[in-house]
C-alpha cells in the first residue's frame, strides 16, 4: 500500500475517534444539550416598543400609553383537574365561554397543543393584578403586556386620530412590518406619523420542550433584538385653545381652524359634532362604539375643517380685491355707485349694503354685492364680454397662487382639494346649452355660484393677508422631540403669491374697519386690533351658513383664524363671535368681563335642536 494511502486512512480513523468522542461528552455529560435534544420548538416571540407620546405646543402630555394584557393558553400544559370555576370568576367570564376560548381545532394549522395562542384579551389592570397572585396555580397559562393609547382630554379627536389592529390587507402591502395583532395609526397625526411613533419591536427567541415548557434562550440570547421605542412628536396644537374652541362649537355643525401666520402651525382645528378620542382606545370595547359613531346622522367622523367643501360667501371678497388690484382693473381711487343692487338686463343681484358710492375700503367694510359683482365682470371680461375664457384663466391662476382648488397638503390625512372652476369646467357645464358668459357666473364674485373651499383654506387666506403676501403649508407637527430629527422640508419653504405689497394695505383696512364698525363688529376687542371679514353663505337646503375669517393683531399678527357654522345664519350671528373669542383667549388669556355674555351665548347657542 502505498505511504499516501496510508495518510488519508489514518486521518479518516482520527477524525471517526473524535467525533465519537464529542457525541459521547454531549449525551453523557454536557446537560445542555441534554435539554436541547429535548426541545421541540424555537419560539420567536415579539417585544412590542413603547409607541411614541403626543405632546401640545407648550410642553402639555396629550397622548400616552397604557398597557392592555392578553392572557395565552399552551394546551398541552394544562392540568385537567384545575380550578376552572375560581378562574372564570376571576377573569369574569362563563363556563361557557371559558370551553369555547380554550377549545381550538387543533388539526388546523393556524394552533398548535405546543403553542400558546390567545385565551382572553384586553384584560384590565384589576383583573391583571389579581391573575397574577393565582397564575402558578394554573400551569399553562401565561400573560403578554401590549400598550394602546390613552388620552390626557377629551379634545382634538380628529386632529389625533387613533391606532387600531392591523387586517390582512395591511399586513400583507406592509413588506413584513406588520404582523397579526399589531397596532398601527388609522387617522390624524397617529396615521401621518406612524413611521416614526411605532417605533421597532424586538424578538426574543427561547426554547421550548415538547409539552411546550420553556427550557431556556435560544443560542444564549445571540439572536434576540432589543424594542426600540418610538420617537415622542411635539404639536402644534394648543390643547387648551382646542378645548376652548370645542366647547364654543358644542351644539352646532361646522368647523373651526386657527393658525400661526408667521410659521403655518396650527393652533387649533375643529370639527363638529366630536367624539372624545378615548372612546376610540384599543383598550376598550369600542366596536359598538364605532359602529354608533358612524350611524349617527351628524357624521362625527367626518372632518368638516378638512373635507367639507363650503360655499366661502362674502369671505372672498378680500381676495378677489387683492387679484382686480394686481390686475389693474381696481384702484384706491375707484368708486363704484350702488343703488341697492346690481343689474344686468332683466336681471337684479340685490345687496344688503344698501346704496351707497364706495371704494375697495369701504365696499370689504360693508361688504357691497354691487362693487364686486362689478369687479368680478371686469376681471373676467379683460379681454371682451364675448371672450370669458382668458380672464377666467387668469383669474383661476391667482386664487391656485392662494392655495385654493388644491390641497394644502397638510399633515392630515383625507385633505379636499374644494373647487375654483375655470373655462374648461363652465365648458362642461354648458355644453350643448350655448356659450357661457360672465353674467352666468357672477355669483361667483360674492364666494358664491360653483366656488367651495375647505375651512383650512379659509384660515389659510386670512393667514396670507396677515402676512401681507406669504404662508407657510399648514401643519400639526411643530417638532420632534428628538431635535436631531428636522421637519419635513415643506413645512419649512415659505410660498408668496404674485401680489404687489403695496395692495395689501387697503384691503386689510377694509378688513379692520369691518371689525370696528362694519359688519363684523361681534369680533371686536378691546384693546386687539383685529381684521376680519363675515360671509353669509346661501344654503338652497335650509337656513344660511355663517361664516368669518380674521388675523389679528394687524401688525405682526399672531393667529388667523376661519369659523364656519352650518345654518348658523348671517356671520355676524355665530362665526364672527366664536371667532373673536378664540383670538382673545388666544392673545390675552382670558374673555374681558365685558365680553363675557358673548361667551356665554356662544357655548349655550344649540343649533341642533332645529335640525
Amino acid at each position: 500500500m502505498e505511504p499516501r494511502s496510508l495518510i488519508v486512512k489514518g486521518i479518516v480513523i482520527v477524525a471517526g475517534i473524535v467525533m465519537l468522542l464529542r457525541v459521547g461528552f454531549m449525551q453523557l455529560l454536557d446537560e445542555s444539550y441534554q435539554i436541547k435534544a429535548e426541545t421541540a420548538t424555537i419560539e420567536k416571540q415579539i417585544i412590542y416598543p413603547s409607541r411614541g407620546l403626543i405632546y401640545d405646543r407648550n410642553g402639555k402630555l396629550i397622548v400616552f400609553n397604557k398597557p392592555i394584557y392578553d392572557l395565552y393558553v399552551t394546551a398541552n400544559l394544562l392540568e385537567p383537574d384545575m380550578d376552572t370555576l375560581r378562574l372564570c370568576r376571576t377573569l369574569g367570564i362563563s363556563r361557557e365561554t371559558f370551553e369555547k376560548n380554550i377549545g381550538k381545532d387543533f388539526t388546523d394549522v393556524r394552533f398548535s397543543r405546543n403553542v400558546p395562542f390567545v385565551f382572553l384579551e384586553k384584560i384590565d389592570a384589576i383583573t391583571y393584578a389579581q391573575l397574577q397572585e393565582m397564575l402558578h396555580d394554573y400551569p399553562g397559562f401565561s400573560t403578554r403586556v401590549r400598550s394602546v393609547r390613552g388620552y390626557e382630554q377629551p379634545y382634538a379627536a380628529h386632529a389625533l386620530g387613533y391606532i387600531s389592529e392591523v387586517d390582512q390587507n395591511v399586513i400583507d402591502a406592509s413588506g413584513g412590518k406588520y404582523v397579526k395583532r399589531d397596532y398601527y395609526g388609522v387617522s390624524g397625526l397617529e396615521a401621518s406619523y406612524e413611521e416614526d411613533l411605532r417605533g421597532e419591536k424586538g424578538l426574543e427567541f427561547q426554547l421550548k420542550d415538547n409539552f411546550g415548557r420553556k427550557v431556556g434562550s435560544y443560542l444564549e440570547g445571540e439572536r434576540d433584538a432589543k424594542a426600540h421605542s418610538g420617537t415622542d412628536l411635539i404639536s402644534s396644537i394648543d390643547i387648551d385653545l382646542q378645548a376652548y374652541a370645542e366647547q364654543l362649537m358644542q351644539g352646532k355643525i361646522g368647523s373651526v381652524v386657527a393658525l400661526e401666520p408667521a410659521t403655518g402651525e396650527v393652533l387649533s382645528i375643529v370639527s363638529s359634532p366630536s367624539y372624545s378620542p378615548d372612546l376610540l382606545s384599543a383598550s376598550s370595547d369600542r366596536a359598538q362604539t364605532f359602529n354608533e359613531l358612524q350611524r349617527d346622522s351628524l357624521k362625527p367622523f367626518f372632518n368638516r375643517s378638512l373635507m367639507a367643501r363650503y360655499p366661502p360667501g362674502s369671505i372672498f371678497k378680500p381676495v378677489l380685491s387683492l387679484i382686480a388690484l394686481q390686475e389693474g382693473v381696481l384702484t384706491t381711487q375707484r368708486f363704484v355707485t350702488c343703488s341697492g343692487a346690481y343689474y344686468y338686463k332683466t336681471f337684479r343681484w340685490g345687496c344688503h349694503a344698501g346704496a351707497g358710492r364706495r371704494n375697495v375700503v369701504t365696499a370689504i367694510q360693508e361688504s357691497c354685492n354691487t362693487f364686486f359683482y362689478t369687479v368680478y365682470q371686469d376681471l373676467v371680461n379683460i379681454e371682451g364680454f364675448e371672450n370669458p375664457e382668458p380672464g377666467l384663466n387668469n383669474l383661476v391662476a391667482h386664487l391656485a397662487d392662494f392655495g385654493l382648488g388644491a390641497p394644502l397638503q397638510i399633515d392630515l390625512p383625507q385633505e379636499q382639494s374644494g373647487l375654483i372652476p375655470d373655462s374648461d369646467f363652465y365648458d362642461d357645464m354648458y355644453e350643448n346649452k350655448g356659450d357661457w358668459r360672465s353674467t352666468y357666473i357672477i355669483s361667483n364674485a360674492i364666494g358664491q355660484g360653483e366656488i367651495e373651499l375647505t375651512t383650512l383654506q379659509m384660515a389659510n387666506l386670512a393667514a396670507i393677508i396677515g402676512n401681507r403676501g406669504f404662508y407657510y403649508r399648514p401643519h400639526l407637527l411643530k417638532q420632534f422631540k428628538d431635535s436631531s430629527i428636522p421637519l419635513p422640508r415643506r413645512f419649512l419653504t415659505p410660498k408668496r403669491v404674485q401680489i404687489d405689497d403695496r395692495h395689501f394695505d387697503p384691503v386689510i383696512d377694509g378688513m379692520e374697519l369691518s371689525v370696528s364698525n362694519g359688519t363684523s363688529q361681534m369680533a371686536n376687542i378691546p384693546g386687539v386690533r383685529v381684521c376680519g371679514k363675515t360671509g353669509t353663505s346661501e344654503n338652497p337646503h335650509g337656513k344660511d351658513h355663517s361664516v368669518f375669517y380674521a388675523f389679528a393683531p394687524r401688525e405682526n399678527p399672531r393667529i388667523a383664524v376661519a369659523v364656519y357654522v352650518e345654518n348658523g345664519g348671517w356671520g355676524g350671528t355665530y362665526a364672527a363671535p366664536i371667532a373673536s373669542l378664540i383670538i382673545e383667549k388666544y392673545l390675552l388669556g382670558e374673555i374681558q368681563p365685558g365680553r363675557a355674555w358673548i361667551e356665554d351665548r356662544m357655548i349655550q347657542a344649540n343649533l341642533l335642536a332645529d335640525l
